[in-house]
């Protein structure tokens, strides 16, 4: 049989990069972080925290939503204080998106969310085993067939 270990492993990701399963952990990670931070808003959130300040239509891209989306969710993490709007300085008639200190902050609470989640998902793995996942995950990620021409 040829290309086991690659079937394998698209199949994990195809479970991994399900709608419903990225819903259903940005769903716990969020919970009790307020009424603006939601599964739904959390895309937003985490891709300014990656990419820096974006127009609706780059960030819809990065995040795979269109810029509707994009612009509905950042006017609710706008009114709780957490996105706020700004010229784009290369281009005045522009707007970019960007995180206030209390959205980075938010930011930094999910993200130590999430790897208190992936630690304990780990914590029965053997700490050698669960260090060479994180490495070849990396070097998958870095080198594998999602990286960019």
């Amino acid at each position: 049989m040829e290309h086991v270990v690659g079937h394998e492993v698209a199949d994990a990701l195809g479970l991994l990069l399900r709608r419903g399963t990225r819903a259903n952990l940005y769903a716990r990670l969020t919970e009790g972080l307020g009424p603006a931070v939601d599964e739904v808003t959390y895309p937003v959130l985490s891709g300014l925290a990656r990419t820096g300040p974006r127009s609706a239509a780059d960030l819809a891209g990065e995040i795979g939503l269109d810029r509707s989306g994009v612009s509905r969710r950042a006017s609710r993490l706008e009114a709780a204080g957490l996105v706020r709007r700004e010229p784009d300085p290369d281009d005045r008639r522009a707007v970019l998106l960007a995180l206030t200190d209390a959205g980075a902050s938010c930011v930094e609470e999910l993200r130590e969310r999430l790897a208190a989640r992936i630690e304990s998902s780990l914590a029965s793995w053997p700490a050698d085993e669960a260090r060479m996942f994180a490495r070849g995950l990396r070097r998958f990620v870095e080198d594998g067939p999602f990286t960019e021409a």
